[in-house]
């Protein structure tokens, strides 16, 4: 079988950023899927399912809710190996393009206070397995040391 995509980055090179993963054409419109990793690769520990789930319950409320990408929003969720996750929109975007979304969603749940949406047992499969505290942690660190001030070998995958 072929490597798909995401098997041919080298994970060794691969430093927290936000990396466009792949642009699809679905019926004539572009698809672009966004890596945003949160975490070095084989170097950093893992996030903890808790702080995923929590991450993945505000950023898809935030991205559901927003102004100009409400309507462009077709997935948000995380990587299997827990260093980050996907984010899917409708069009055809660069790195850059997305980082003030990324900035403002990141700033939204690094301060988010009240309850998670959707952390209830009618809304969720799982809606115990939440960390908000660590979830406003890892917000805050990827928003201060990576999309704060984000470099061009944070925005490109390494050859």
């Amino acid at each position: 079988m072929e490597k798909i995509t995401s098997f041919t980055v080298d994970h060794l090179r691969l430093v927290p950023g936000v990396y466009v993963s792949r642009i699809d054409q679905v019926a004539g419109t572009p698809i672009t899927t966004f890596d945003l990793r949160m975490t070095k690769p084989n170097c950093e520990p893992v996030m903890n399912t808790a702080e995923i789930h929590t991450i993945e319950h505000l950023a898809a409320t935030f991205l559901r809710n927003h102004k100009e990408f409400a309507e462009k929003t077709i997935y948000f969720g995380p990587m299997g190996c827990r260093t980050g996750f996907y984010l899917i929109l409708s069009g055809e975007y660069t790195s850059k393009d997305i980082i003030p979304l990324m900035i403002e969603m990141y700033q939204f749940m690094a301060d988010f206070e009240g309850d998670i949406p959707g952390a209830a047992a009618k809304d969720c499969g799982n809606y115990l397995d939440m960390n908000l505290p660590m979830a406003k942690y890892l917000s805050k660190k990827y928003l201060d040391e990576v999309l704060l001030s984000i470099t061009e070998q944070q925005l490109n995958y390494p050859n």
